[in-house]
């Protein structure tokens, strides 16, 4: 009889599985693993717990722990016997925070910023979920109506009884989300348009194509704001130069746009030359063949880059304060000014909150940013 006939020698029942090694299993076995592997990953994490001791708990303790929540004024945030030693002064961002929203827009038609914060908001998930419905009207919407929608809201409309409100009055986060909002809206097509100019065999195109990306990105981005606002007025009557706050998001749009110029021709370099024979062999004219086959795959190729200068962008807005419009930056800058609020600890919160805010806008730009490329990556490996 063979041994497969025998049912001696066969086993009627899988063999339990064996436990980890001891020094690998439980917390102590991830440890050993994870931190204590070596000698050099012992000597870099006794240097990580250094420097959680040394500057991470003082840090801790002195934005939480020691804080000041409550006050009105700078005595709130002096040291006193109760508190010899205070923390940051969380009152003064408290106190100041509708102004570091706002700024001076009069008090009574603040609905209308909350109402264009919320539109913003709406067309920017409508936009951002990959499978929301109808996702095409999302996009008209966001690039038709929502502008329409937020200059109605923003400046006002007589006629349907909301008063102007003078851009010299907006200021705080409202001024930094708008120009980054048209400064990202704007600078990709034009971006874009100004990457194909540069790769066209048209002499005149490429020349004006190249002549402003190269001008414009020679110059700091101070520079553009300057000109925009001291120089623009001068190519217009008077009675039609361009308001301080367009002045400054034009400068904005035109910067980011030639540096977005050169991040699209990089992802266009990258797509082969069989991509363009094959798109002309289909019988695809010059447009068609880019809106349908080469810039789906150069915008792929390059959206870390893409989205590298959105968040340079973002963070540029905080120069607009040079040509005196008050960003969330300055109005911080403003507040702390104030003798009321005259205190060592003030500044240093104040800094803080605005790091934070710059921070969360940034990183969830990046982490969206990284949810689309590993959607694009499983979806090409199907």
């Amino acid at each position: 009889m063979s041994a497969i006939g025998d049912q001696g020698y066969l086993r009627a029942l899988p063999a339990e599985p064996l436990s980890p090694p001891p020094a690998r299993s439980g917390m102590f076995g991830w440890l050993r693993v994870n931190l204590f592997s070596s000698p050099a990953n012992v000597a870099l994490t006794l240097l990580c717990l250094l420097f959680i001791a040394l500057v991470v708990l003082p840090l801790v303790r002195f934005f939480l722990i020691d804080a000041v929540w409550s006050g009105t004024d700078r005595d709130a945030c002096l040291a006193s016997a109760a508190q010899p030693h205070p923390g940051a002064c969380w009152a003064f961002v408290r106190v100041w925070f509708s102004y570091f929203i706002y700024g001076f827009y009069p008090l009574g038609e603040r609905w209308r910023v909350d109402l264009f914060f919320l539109a913003l908001a709406f067309g920017v998930v409508w936009l951002s979920w990959l499978s929301a419905p109808r996702r095409a009207i999302g996009a008209v919407y966001f690039f038709v109506v929502l502008p329409v929608l937020s200059f109605v809201l923003l400046h006002g409309a007589p006629p349907i009884g909301l008063k102007i409100v003078s851009t010299s009055l907006w200021g705080g986060v409202l001024v930094t989300i708008v120009v980054a909002t048209i400064g990202i809206v704007v600078s990709l097509p034009l971006g874009i348009l100004l990457a194909l100019g540069r790769r066209s065999e048209l002499p005149v195109v490429k020349l004006v194509a190249v002549g402003f990306i190269e001008f414009v990105r020679g110059v700091p981005v101070i520079t553009v704001l300057f000109m925009a606002s001291v120089m623009l007025p001068l190519f217009v009557p008077e009675r039609l130069a361009p308001d301080k706050l367009v002045r400054a998001l034009i400068g904005v749009a035109l910067f980011a746009s030639a540096y977005m110029a050169e991040v699209v021709r990089g992802g266009l370099a990258a797509i082969p030359r069989g991509q363009y024979e094959a798109a002309r062999a289909l019988g695809l004219t010059y447009w068609p063949m880019m809106g349908l086959v080469v810039l789906p795959q150069a915008l792929r190729v390059t959206l870390p880059n893409i989205v590298n200068t959105f968040i340079g962008l973002f963070k540029d807005t905080t120069l607009v304060f040079v040509v005196g419009i008050f960003d969330f930056l300055r109005t911080i800058e403003a507040a702390r000014a104030d003798p009321a609020w005259a205190a060592p600890n003030i500044a240093v919160t104040g800094y803080v909150f605005a790091a934070l805010f710059y921070f969360a806008c940034c990183y969830g730009m990046s982490r969206y940013a990284r949810s689309v490329e590993t959607r694009l990556a499983r979806a090409g490996r199907q």
